[in-house]
């Protein structure tokens, strides 16, 4: 199963990555970063598919997908 890492702290709240998950297994944070952004963070609730659209997407690199297996 797909795992998708995102580096809160470098995260500046673009939501790119929401919009393009077919899943939606992103959203955005309750608590801001340390520079003052509510960053994404994956949604335990629905699954990754592991399509990658989310870390194509990210202006920042902040994000990474990677398989558990």
């Amino acid at each position: 199963m797909p795992v998708i890492i995102i580096e809160s702290e470098t995260c500046k709240g673009c939501y790119a990555c929401i919009h393009v998950c077919p899943k939606k297994a992103i959203k955005k944070a309750d608590k801001l970063n340390s520079k003052g952004y509510f960053p994404a963070i994956p949604n335990e609730e629905n699954a990754c598919s592991g399509c990658e659209s989310c870390m194509i997407v990210c202006p920042d690199m902040a994000i990474e997908v990677y398989d558990e297996d």
